[in-house]
C-alpha cells in the first residue's frame, strides 16, 4: 500500500472524500436534531435494558456527561432494541437517595446511534458531587455518582485520580477496578486500548471475546458491549467521572493515521473501519457533543481544568501521527527516526497543545496521553541501541522539540501520563534523554496494563542492564495494575498500585512503589 499523508493538515484523496461527504454531515446534524425528536410510543422491557449500567465523564465547573445506552441483549447487533427512538429520562440529585432533585429532562434513544444517550449538563454547582439515573418504560438504572470540577479560578487544596489503560477481556480478569472504586478518586484517566479488536480466542486466558476480528459498526459495538458488561469495570464507571481517550485497540493494532500495520489493506477500506470503530466509541464513552465522529475522523484532543490545580492536555497520539519509521521495528534513533517531518501529534494538534501550555495558569501541567515519551533503549546494550518505533523516540525530533518548548517557555510543573506499554515506569525527561547531564524538564509516570498480558512480574528480565543504560529511568515493573495520584499545590504523589493475580478472581491490589514530586522540581522522589 502506498503512504498516505498523516497529517490532518493534508487531504486525502479525492475518492475518500466523496466517499466520507455524505456521513461526514449527516451523522453530527441527526444527532442534534434527534434530542428536539420524540419517541413513536412508550416502550415495555421484558428484560433490564440497562445492562450496560451509567457513566459519566467530560466534568467542568457547571457539569458533565452522563450516559448510558439501552441493551436488554448487549451481545445481539441491535443490542436487543426496536428499530425506532425510545424516550429515556434522567434524573440528578444532590443526595445518594435521589431525594433533592436538582435537574431532569427526557432525551431520545436512537438506533443510529445505538440507542446510546448523552445527556450534557452545564448548570449545576461547581466543586460538589452528584447522583443520577435513568428511567426508560418501567425500568429504571443503577444509580451514579458524578461531580463538577472547582471554579476556574480558584485553587483547590488536592485533586485524587486513577490512571489506567490496555486492559484486554481476554487475558485478565478487571480485578484491579475492585480497589480502584475503594480509592474514592475524584476521576480517572483512561489512556487506550480500552477493548482489543481481535478475533475470539486468540488471546484467551481468562475468558474469550465474542466473534472475529472486529470490523463492522456491529461488530465494535457488541465488542464493547462485552467489556462494559463486566461488573466490576460497570461500577467503576458509576463512581466517578472518567476522561478517555484511545489508543491503536479501539480500532486496529499499531495504526498511524490512515495507514494500516497491514501493507495489503486499501485505504478506503481502512477508513470505512475506521469510521465504525469511532462511531462504536463515541456511542459508548461519555462524551460530548463537539466529539462526535465526521465520518473516519474524530477530535478527540481536549482539555479540562481542576481549578488552577491542574490542567490536563488530553492528547490523540494515533489518528494524525506519520507511519512509523524502520517498519515499526525496534531500531537505533538513526535519520528516519530523527526526521524533522516525522509527526506525533500532527500540526493542528500540536499548535493547540503549544498554545494550551502557553496559556495555562494552572499549577500543574499534565499531558494525558498514550505512548511512552521516555527514549528508552530497551535493550539496554550500548552497542545495540533499541528503541520502540512506536513510541515517541520513533518521533524523536518532534518529541525533543516539544520538551525544548516546554523547557524554554517555562512550562509550570509539566507531567505526562502514559499507558500503551503493560508495563510500570517512572520517568526523568530531559531533553535528549541520552544526555545525562541536560536538565530535567518533565516528569512521566507510565501506568501497566490493567489486564493485558495476563499476570506479570516485579523484576523484568534485563532489568538491571536497561536501568543502567537509561538515566532517565527511576524505576521499572511488569506487574498488573493502576497509578493512583494525589496533587497538592505543593506536591504530587503517585502510587503505582499492582495486582498479584489478574487470572482468577479473588487477585490482592497493593501499593507497590511511591513517587513524589515536589512543585517547581521535576526530579522523582521515593515516597
Amino acid at each position: 500500500m502506498s503512504r498516505i499523508p498523516s497529517d490532518d493538515s493534508v487531504s486525502r484523496s479525492a475518492w475518500n472524500r466523496r466517499r466520507f461527504l455524505a456521513f461526514t454531515g449527516a451523522l453530527p446534524s441527526f444527532a442534534l436534531a434527534s434530542q428536539q425528536a420524540s419517541a413513536e410510543s412508550k416502550i415495555a422491557f421484558s428484560s433490564d435494558p440497562f445492562t450496560l449500567g451509567v457513566a459519566s465523564g467530560e466534568p467542568d465547573h457547571r457539569g458533565m456527561v452522563l450516559w448510558t445506552r439501552l441493551a436488554p441483549a448487549p451481545l445481539e447487533p441491535d443490542g436487543g432494541m426496536p428499530n425506532r427512538g425510545v424516550d429515556v429520562t434522567w434524573e440528578v440529585a444532590s443526595d445518594d437517595s435521589m431525594r433533592n432533585i436538582v435537574a431532569s429532562g427526557t432525551q431520545l434513544a436512537t438506533p443510529q446511534l445505538g440507542h446510546s444517550v448523552h445527556v450534557e449538563l452545564d448548570q449545576l454547582e461547581p466543586d460538589r458531587w452528584y447522583w443520577y439515573r435513568f428511567r426508560c418504560g418501567d425500568a429504571e438504572s443503577p444509580i451514579g455518582r458524578t461531580r463538577t470540577m472547582p471554579l476556574p479560578n480558584t485553587l483547590p487544596g488536592s485533586v485524587k485520580f486513577a490512571v489506567t489503560s490496555c486492559q484486554n477481556y481476554e487475558q485478565g480478569l478487571f480485578t484491579a477496578y475492585q480497589q480502584m472504586a475503594d480509592d474514592n478518586v475524584d476521576l480517572v484517566f483512561h489512556l487506550g486500548d480500552y477493548i482489543y479488536e481481535y478475533e475470539a480466542g486468540r488471546n484467551g486466558k481468562v475468558r474469550t471475546h465474542q466473534g472475529n476480528e472486529i470490523m463492522t459498526l456491529a461488530d465494535y459495538r457488541i465488542r464493547h458491549a462485552q467489556y462494559r458488561s463486566d461488573s466490576l469495570l460497570q461500577n467503576m464507571h458509576a463512581q466517578c467521572p472518567w476522561v478517555v481517550t484511545w489508543d491503536d485497540h479501539e480500532f486496529d493494532n499499531n495504526c498511524a493515521g490512515d495507514i494500516c500495520q497491514d501493507t495489503w489493506v486499501e485505504s478506503n477500506d481502512f477508513l470505512s473501519r475506521r469510521a465504525n470503530a469511532y462511531q462504536a466509541y463515541y456511542e459508548m464513552m461519555p462524551l460530548r457533543r463537539r466529539q462526535i465522529p465526521r465520518g473516519s475522523d474524530m477530535r478527540l484532543y481536549r482539555s479540562s481544568r481542576f481549578g488552577r490545580l491542574a490542567e490536563f492536555s488530553v492528547l490523540d497520539t494515533r489518528q494524525y501521527r506519520s507511519d512509523q519509521p524502520n517498519e515499526d521495528r525496534k531500531s537505533p534513533l538513526n535519520a528516519a527516526a530523527l526526521d524533522p517531518t516525522q509527526t506525533m501529534l500532527g500540526i493542528k494538534q500540536r499548535g493547540w497543545l503549544s498554545r494550551n501550555l502557553i496559556r495555562s495558569t494552572a499549577t500543574w501541567n499534565v499531558l494525558a496521553q498514550q505512548v511512552m515519551m521516555g527514549m528508552v533503549n530497551r535493550a539496554g546494550d550500548p552497542d545495540d541501541p533499541q528503541y520502540s518505533m512506536d513510541q515517541w523516540p520513533g518521533y524523536s525530533h518532534e518529541r525533543m522539540e516539544l520538551m525544548k518548548y516546554i523547557r524554554d517557555r517555562r512550562v509550570s510543573n509539566p507531567v505526562v501520563l502514559t499507558g500503551d506499554i503493560h508495563t510500570n515506569w517512572a520517568n526523568e525527561l530531559r531533553v535528549d534523554d541520552r544526555q545525562e547531564d541536560q536538565d530535567i524538564v518533565a516528569t512521566e509516570f507510565v501506568a501497566t496494563s490493567l489486564s493485558s498480558g495476563g499476570n506479570g512480574v516485579d523484576q523484568p528480565k534485563n532489568l538491571d542492564a536497561m536501568l543502567a543504560e537509561n538515566p532517565c529511568v527511576r524505576w521499572h515493573n511488569a506487574e498488573r495494575g493502576y497509578i493512583r495520584c494525589e496533587v497538592t499545590p505543593d506536591a504530587w504523589k503517585s502510587d503505582y498500585m499492582v495486582v498479584d493475580d489478574v487470572l482468577k478472581p479473588g487477585g490482592k491490589t497493593f501499593q507497590r512503589k511511591s513517587f513524589v514530586v515536589e512543585s517547581g522540581n521535576p526530579r522523582l522522589n521515593v515516597s
